[in-house]
């Protein structure tokens, strides 16, 4: 759902904005409310987000996040999954997570839900990967496949079980296929 205010706002006055449920993002001087995420949507970000830190976390390579507003080059964006390495997970000065992550994520994923525009989605992974994201993934429940986004190239689209999808560098210690995402829905 796209919000017009009547008059233009500021990202500055959106910041200031109470939180929505779910998620508001601001994009391109508008306002546009995230869909409810549903059972598929759901399954998908809690078992990748246990999967990934499970093989991330405990060598502090990286760690993953849900739902995690990201505000950098003009937007503000609450991806379903983003990936920070270790080093770059903002930190207050007692050294614990920051509230506000003023930077693009090393990785960012999302996961296409039924009402959701592709193109909308696709526009935010390529504005993460113009700001230096490294990798993107769309995961499209319906049609069981992976787009995957790189910087600088050509995506790449993966559709057979077998498929192991790509990973950034810095997750070589993470290995997924395709069968293994989708089967998450049949646990």
């Amino acid at each position: 759902m796209v919000t017009t205010p009547s008059k233009p706002i500021t990202l500055e006055e959106f910041l200031a904005l109470p939180e929505t449920k779910p998620a508001s993002e601001y994009i391109d001087g508008k306002i546009i409310q995230k869909p409810m995420p549903q059972g598929e949507h759901s399954t998908i970000q809690g078992e990748l987000i246990i999967a990934l830190n499970g093989a991330l976390k405990p060598q502090k390579i990286a760690r993953a996040f849900p739902e995690l507003r990201c505000t950098f080059g003009g937007r503000s964006i609450v991806p379903d999954v983003t990936v920070f390495t270790w080093n770059r997970i903002p930190r207050q000065d007692n050294g614990r997570i920051a509230n506000a992550f003023n930077i693009e994520p090393d990785w960012t994923i999302e996961i296409l839900s039924p009402e959701q525009s592709q193109t909308k989605v696709t526009k935010n992974i390529l504005h993460c990967l113009d700001n230096g994201t490294q990798l993107g993934w769309l995961i499209d429940p319906k049609e069981q496949s992976v787009l995957v986004y790189f910087r600088a190239q050509q995506p790449a689209f993966f559709e057979a079980a077998t498929d192991v999808l790509p990973v950034p560098d810095f997750a070589k210690a993470f290995e997924l296929t395709l069968g293994e995402l989708f089967g998450w829905l049949l646990e």
